[in-house]
């Protein structure tokens, strides 16, 4: 345990899923890690890359000296070109220095959050350099190392750890977000309210509703006439909420009761992340 047990959720959500990762792509032979995933430009060995990358730096290791190629298409801006700098400076690497140091790393990485010792309210230097608490940069680091689990599973063809302590982690962190994606994002109409019927590994049923003012809130309890319902598995929701699946195609696997003309604008604007 840590001293704050406040933080144990999410050290133990990120220690299940790192490994997991570990697990996965340990058996891996050469070629497989060439495999690309859902990640623009990015492989199996890239996406693993850029995990060690930002546990390194979590652990305050200096960040690499390198330059980047001119070519590569998916470096679009400064947050993308920081992220590629520990991915490329690794590309180069073989699959048993990949999964040395991927080892290493978790090693390194759990000693230290065994032994922490600070406030959860402490302000860090958290992932690509923003400062942030460190029960906040736990929980992200957890919901990231998940997200990107689920990349090299669906791209290894292993699924799994759809139902995983950080599965739990990245629910509760994406559904913060649908009040504004759907009120304000998806532009709602006052005095409305928009139902996710989830189903699969995780069920859950969600309502957001938007008052006079056109505020959204988030609630359990389910609404009486919605101006729109939206079904879907948990998977589909996760690949739209974190940019891996654009809603036209997966639009056979989300069905849409009521409006549909605001429900096609929330999916389009589902993505949080990418």
């Amino acid at each position: 345990m840590t001293v704050h047990p406040s933080l144990q959720t999410y050290v133990d959500a990120w220690t299940h899923s790192i490994e997991a990762i570990s697990e996965l792509v340990t058996p891996l032979v050469e070629g497989e890690w060439n495999r690309a995933t859902a990640c623009p430009g990015w492989s199996v060995r890239d996406v693993v890359s850029h995990v060690i990358g930002v546990e390194c730096e979590m652990l305050g290791d200096p960040r690499p000296i390198h330059t980047l190629p001119r070519d590569l298409y998916h470096v679009t801006n400064e947050l993308t070109r920081y992220m590629e700098v520990p991915v490329d400076v690794r590309r180069c690497h073989t699959a048993p220095e990949m999964t040395a140091e991927l080892e290493y790393t978790i090693i390194r990485r759990s000693r230290q959050l065994r032994n922490e010792t600070r406030d959860p309210d402490t302000r860090i230097r958290g992932p690509l350099g923003s400062e942030t608490t460190l029960e906040h940069a736990l929980r992200l680091r957890a919901f990231d190392v998940w997200v990107h689990e689920q990349d090299l599973r669906r791209a290894v063809g292993r699924p799994g750890n759809l139902d995983s302590p950080a599965a739990l982690v990245a629910r509760d962190l994406l559904l913060e977000a649908l009040p504004k994606i759907v009120a304000k994002d998806g532009d709602a109409p006052p005095n409305s309210a928009v139902v996710f019927d989830v189903s699969g590994e995780l069920e859950f049923i969600r309502t957001v509703r938007v008052d006079a003012e056109g505020r959204g809130s988030i609630t359990e309890s389910p609404s009486l006439g919605p101006t729109a319902t939206l079904s879907l598995g948990w998977e589909t929701y996760v690949l739209l909420a974190c940019g891996r699946g654009k809603p036209d195609a997966v639009a056979e696997s989300v069905k849409i009761e009521g409006d549909q003309e605001l429900a096609r604008t929330i999916l389009r604007r589902f993505a949080i992340t990418v």
